[in-house]
């Protein structure tokens, strides 16, 4: 393994990336920030983050990372969600979430710090806006950063 770097992002960049490379998800059609991580020069991985998908989270001091998306480079997920944390911090913001479907371990998140905040939504969106998307065969875990 070479040697992991963070740099600035911009959208297209980023939802390049996710397109690519994300096992299920396309790339959100907006962010506030992303982040890539750079393995040897070589880009290895990306974090979106935008406003909370959801609306009654959308309070004005919390940020969700919409999208984690990399090679498979060891440590770069856990990277990318330790760098988008203290991204947010300092530019304000309270709080952080991010999901995970029930069968992915979320040992990343772990390793960056994150907390398991419980089981969260359902297995699709509702709504006439959604009805072409592929729906999920599995519920999801909220995982939760936040200034105590």
């Amino acid at each position: 393994m070479g040697k992991l770097e963070l740099m600035p992002c911009d959208y297209r960049t980023a939802a390049d990336f996710v397109d690519k490379n994300h096992r299920h998800n396309k790339a959100p059609v907006g962010h506030k920030y992303s982040i890539a991580a750079y393995n040897d020069g070589q880009l290895c991985g990306v974090v979106m983050v935008g406003r909370p998908v959801g609306r009654f989270l959308d309070d004005g001091i919390t940020l969700e990372v919409n999208r984690c998306c990399t090679d498979g480079t060891k440590n770069a997920c856990s990277l990318l969600y330790g760098a988008a944390w203290r991204a947010a911090k300092a530019l304000g913001y309270k709080r952080m979430f991010t999901y995970t479907r029930v069968s992915e371990h979320g040992s990343s998140l772990r390793a960056a710090g994150w907390t398991y905040d419980g089981p969260a939504g359902g297995t699709h969106w509702t709504g006439a806006r959604y009805e072409q998307m592929e729906m999920l065969d599995e519920t999801k875990h909220r995982w939760i950063k936040e200034i105590k």
